[in-house]
């Protein structure tokens, strides 16, 4: 009998003893395909790729780059020379902020992003945007958890230099429109980057119809392995921008007073790549695309459609955000119990789930939500786990204590 979508959790280990794991917007689970990949790596051609002559470097450099293959037309991004292997989504923030404020941001300039930003797409401009005399300006966040795009022409003025922004909420699940804001915001000939770490793992992505100038998305969050993460940028932004670090692989040669730099994407990869995590990335795309995107996306919406009913039916707890249209996130709270309390009396019923602000304090101080719970779903989670949950969340009120 051929496999569905709720045969997905068999392919997955670490989850045979049952626990319903509903943490997934912080990381997801890893499938035995990529497990299995990163040990045959360890275990058959373990070196390092580009510096060697040898048979063990030369297939490392083989995976490596069929990795990076892989990603591109995963994305839908027309060339692999213009994906850039990182650490993951946050490290990816980085290497733009500190590149592009150093090419293109003069005192007095403007960088535009939202309030409903994950830390990780604001500390980084803020750190960047301060070293350059840059000003840094947030959209805000109606009360339904959207964004407030009637104010975005009033933002885009003759001193933006770039917009930075998150697909999809991290806290509220809110799926923002980045294909008209990106258009808005190009009428301006400002580029834009959008943060697709929980878009990416979960929906189909084309980088090319988004439009956007960046992307960057962490590999842990698609099943692949921990430290993994992806930079996509259009070609004429990595020819012009600095390299963000320098060491071996990203250099042509150098001399005492000079250095020439790489061609893209090496330009931006120096020191020893992790081309196990690469591997396992590519591993990942595979085991997500033979389920397809659109399946998952299907998927997720109904078990979230379930959720957000459930969790709107149970007395005492409040969700947060009516986005217009939302991804697999959902963030609750009690009337009376707090976050982290609730979090681990479902971790004793068996269920992960994460407490408190989710790395957002600038959206939890908008919408004036404290610590809240977070539910977040994948191709692996049921039904029945959601039913069961739904239930156990009930019986906490009035018996926590």
């Amino acid at each position: 009998m051929k496999k569905t979508l709720d045969d997905a959790f068999q392919d997955f280990p670490i989850l045979e003893d049952g626990y319903a794991y509903l943490d997934n917007a912080a990381t997801t689970q890893k499938p035995r395909a990529v497990l299995d990949a990163v040990q045959d790596y360890y275990k058959t051609c373990n070196a390092n790729a580009y510096r060697a002559i040898h048979r063990w470097g030369e297939e490392a450099t083989r995976r490596y780059e069929e990795a990076r293959t892989k990603v591109a037309a995963f994305i839908n991004a027309p060339s692999p020379q213009q994906i850039i292997f990182t650490s993951g989504a946050t490290d990816g923030i980085n290497l733009v902020a500190d590149s592009f404020t150093r090419r293109y941001i003069a005192p007095g300039d403007e960088i535009l992003i939202t309030a409903m930003e994950h830390h990780s797409n604001i500390v980084p401009w803020q750190i960047r945007g301060e070293q350059a005399g840059a000003v840094l300006k947030y959209i805000p966040v109606l009360e339904n958890g959207d964004l407030d795009l009637e104010s975005l022409n009033r933002f885009l003025t003759p001193r933006t230099r770039l917009l930075a922004l998150t697909h999809v909420s991290n806290v509220l699940g809110t799926v923002n429109p980045v294909k008209k804001i990106i258009e808005e915001a190009h009428k301006r000939q400002i580029p834009v980057l959008v943060d697709a770490a929980q878009s990416v793992p979960h929906m189909p992505v084309d980088v090319q119809d988004m439009g956007c100038d960046f992307l960057v998305f962490s590999g842990h969050k698609s099943c692949a392995p921990m430290g993994t993460g992806v930079l996509y940028a259009k070609r004429e932004l990595l020819e012009e921008l600095p390299p963000f670090r320098g060491g071996g692989q990203m250099i042509r040669s150098v001399s005492r007073d000079y250095s020439e730099w790489n061609t893209i994407p090496h330009k931006f990869e120096a020191g020893t790549p992790n081309i196990a995590g690469a591997v396992g990335l590519a591993a990942a795309i595979d085991y997500l695309e033979s389920w397809g995107m659109d399946t998952i996306d299907k998927k997720e919406k109904e078990l979230t459609k379930l959720l957000l009913k459930g969790l709107e039916d149970l007395k005492d707890y409040t969700v947060h955000g009516r986005p217009s249209q939302r991804s697999g996130i959902i963030s609750f709270s009690h009337k009376e119990y707090h976050a982290h309390d609730l979090a681990q009396y479902l971790d004793e019923k068996g269920f992960a789930l994460r407490a408190g602000q989710h790395c957002a304090h600038l959206l939890a101080g908008e919408l004036k939500i404290g610590a809240s719970l977070r539910a977040s779903v994948y191709l692996y989670n049921s039904r029945e786990q959601i039913i069961d949950f739904l239930e156990k969340l009930d019986r906490a009120s009035g018996n926590l204590f």
